[in-house]
């Protein structure tokens, strides 16, 4: 899947976050975006699932060519669009599996019974969580690392073509980051056309998912694009101490 976001400017309430945003994510490609605290990378993430607490108020979002806008969040998703957030919430009463089955159903999709409880218990197995999980209240009581690899269970099942990761790694030891890495890896390679928005502060996830292009944000836009290079440069030197930052906001 192809994803474009064109000039985008949001705002939450009174408050601009995004500011003439361009990305191009085409498909097969993995992306990452760092920046400091505030400077509206979840904001981005929200933005493109259609959440109607953000206001766009200029430019268009794409996907394979075709405008997004009068989609609501759930369409979006239907569409493929996958978003593994940074703070999964729970819900009581509603069971994991019957999430994710609900979900299919929702695309026209019914698969056999003892193929999806095959498919859902390897999924919990895939992720070192107990298959029991798959029977209980979505997130309830789980901790802040089962609740991240709950996530990358639903995207196993569900299949998206687009994949945006914000800050699967807050939350995860370093085993547990790993073994979500591998699973999504997995799944990229074996869809190839997938395309991937990882959202992080740290290059620790990016050696494991190697993206294409690492982006640095600020203030809300792209202000520098570059390899994992990039990356571990932040992590060396700090947003504001990297010279020569170039206006490269739009990666095609």
């Amino acid at each position: 899947m192809k994803l474009e976001l064109r000039g985008v400017s949001a705002r939450v309430k009174d408050k601009e976050i995004l500011k003439d945003f361009s990305l191009t994510v085409n498909s097969g490609e993995i992306h990452a975006i760092m920046g400091p605290n505030g400077t509206g990378k979840s904001t981005l993430s929200n933005v493109i699932l259609g959440n109607e607490k953000y206001s766009l108020t200029k430019g268009d979002i794409l996907v394979d060519e075709k405008s997004i806008l009068s989609l609501t969040t759930d369409e979006r998703a239907r569409k493929g669009i996958f978003l593994a957030m940074q703070s999964p919430i729970s819900i009581e009463g509603v069971k994991n599996s019957e999430l994710i089955k609900t979900a299919l159903s929702s695309r026209g999709e019914h698969p056999n019974l003892l193929e999806f409880m095959k498919d859902i218990k390897k999924a919990f197995t895939d992720l070192n969580l107990d298959t029991n999980m798959m029977n209980r209240s979505i997130n309830l009581g789980f901790s802040g690392g089962e609740r991240k690899k709950n996530e990358i269970v639903q995207l196993k099942l569900l299949k998206p073509k687009c994949i945006i990761l914000d800050e699967l790694d807050s939350g995860l030891d370093v085993d547990s980051l790993k073994l979500a890495c591998q699973n999504i890896l997995d799944y990229y390679h074996e869809k190839k056309d997938v395309s991937i928005i990882i959202i992080t502060h740290y290059p620790k996830i990016l050696s494991y998912l190697k993206p294409d292009y690492v982006h640095m944000m600020m203030n809300g836009s792209i202000v520098k694009t570059g390899t994992l290079d990039l990356a571990y440069e932040i992590e060396k030197n700090g947003y504001h101490s990297i010279n020569d930052v170039g206006d490269i906001s739009h990666v095609e």
